[in-house]
């Protein structure tokens, strides 16, 4: 179900958003979509986080959009390094401003909406750096 609800357009948008957001970043966005989170939401997204070896970035300023898609729920999961920079409640800013695209089935612009939100707090405090930045993390969404 989960791999079904987003068309080749749709992943390709989600991808284009996240290297968009990449582009003036050294930090790194990755979104994994599954059916069902039959545990904690955090605490299934925390798993994830460290199976994607989103733990492992240099400066630890990777985030995480986890979706289950049949149980409705989401979460974002931000690595310490970002998390010590940003507002205490920005991702749940993220997550309202998200979640009102989901409650009309565009599911693929309330993330795109989210990945670029994050991206700009990401450019703020971990800009790009043309000598030394590299890709860490690949920009395809995962599906579990």
């Amino acid at each position: 179900m989960a791999e079904r609800l987003f068309s080749e357009t749709d992943r390709k948008k989600i991808i284009e958003a996240i290297q968009l957001a990449e582009k003036e970043t050294s930090g790194e966005i990755q979104v994994h979509i599954e059916s069902h989170c039959g545990e904690d939401i955090m605490d299934r997204a925390a798993e994830v986080f460290e199976m994607l070896k989103m733990h492992k970035t240099q400066e630890r300023n990777a985030v995480l959009f986890y979706l289950a898609v049949e149980d409705h729920k989401f979460a974002i999961l931000g690595d310490c390094g970002i998390n010590r920079l940003v507002p205490e409640n920005f991702w749940e800013q993220i997550k309202e401003e998200m979640l009102q695209h989901f409650k009309v089935q565009a599911f693929t612009e309330g993330l795109c909406r989210g990945i670029s939100l994050c991206g700009q707090q990401l450019k703020t405090h971990f800009p790009f750096d043309e000598n030394g930045d590299i890709n860490e993390l690949p920009d395809e969404i995962s599906f579990g």
